[in-house]
């Protein structure tokens, strides 16, 4: 999934229990539940090994895909009365992907950050770019309205 799905996911739960003892752990559980929604991924793995390095269309769609996730997140803090805990649990929410970046984009693959990276590449419900565009999509309208009528 997307990081702006995974980010709103974790701000939508924070907003909705305010006590960071459950919703912190609830908002990094959520990235492993919401693998299994249908959803559509760049395919940083196979571009990896299949050309040796990831494309700089894919780069483009995950520097835009993370950018609105900060923006969107930190937005979505700042108006909250407890902007602390609503960016502590957007950062959980995305935290499997974020130690995936020096993998990726550095070359850094000690074996248990390639454990994490086979881990989660099987455990994702990756569908074709529009269904899961949609899905995702829906995933952020969603979280979005329960999080802004909060």
């Amino acid at each position: 999934m997307l990081e702006l799905p995974h980010t709103l996911i974790g701000a939508a739960i924070a907003t909705a229990i305010p006590d960071p003892r459950i919703s912190l752990p609830l908002a990094l559980l959520s990235h492993f539940v919401t693998e299994y929604i249908p959803h559509w991924n760049p395919h940083l793995f196979t571009e990896l090994k299949t050309l040796g390095h990831i494309t700089r269309k894919t780069t483009l769609i995950v520097a835009a895909d993370a950018t609105a996730a900060l923006i969107l997140g930190t937005w979505i803090a700042l108006r909250s009365p407890r902007p602390l805990i609503i960016l502590a649990a957007c950062f959980l929410a995305v935290l499997p992907d974020v130690l995936e970046i020096p993998y990726f984009f550095f070359g850094w693959r000690p074996k248990i950050e390639e454990k994490l990276v086979l881990w989660q590449r099987s455990h994702q419900l990756n569908v074709k770019p529009i269904w899961g565009i949609i899905c995702q999509l829906a995933v952020v309208v969603v979280t979005l309205y329960f999080t802004l009528s909060a």
